[in-house]
């Protein structure tokens, strides 16, 4: 899984895998989801990110150790 965040646009991607999406759909104002082949979803991007969350802080709880893979 990884965050992107693009300062210029103020979203924020959370990609949940590899897979390719070929489906979106906007769930609430705001928020869409990337769905794959199969409409399992792959991603989601959260629009005007700064005004609904807290970009200032990341938090992870209970992820298995063995998965855990910091760049």
């Amino acid at each position: 899984m990884k965050l992107h965040y693009d300062k210029e646009t103020d979203s924020l991607y959370i990609d949940l895998n590899t897979r390719p999406g070929v489906d979106s759909r906007e769930i609430q104002d705001g928020l869409v989801i990337d769905l794959d082949a199969q409409g399992r979803i792959v991603g989601i991007d959260i629009q005007h990110a700064s005004q609904v969350l807290d970009l200032a802080t990341l938090e992870t709880e209970s992820l298995p150790a063995a998965t855990v893979k910091l760049t």
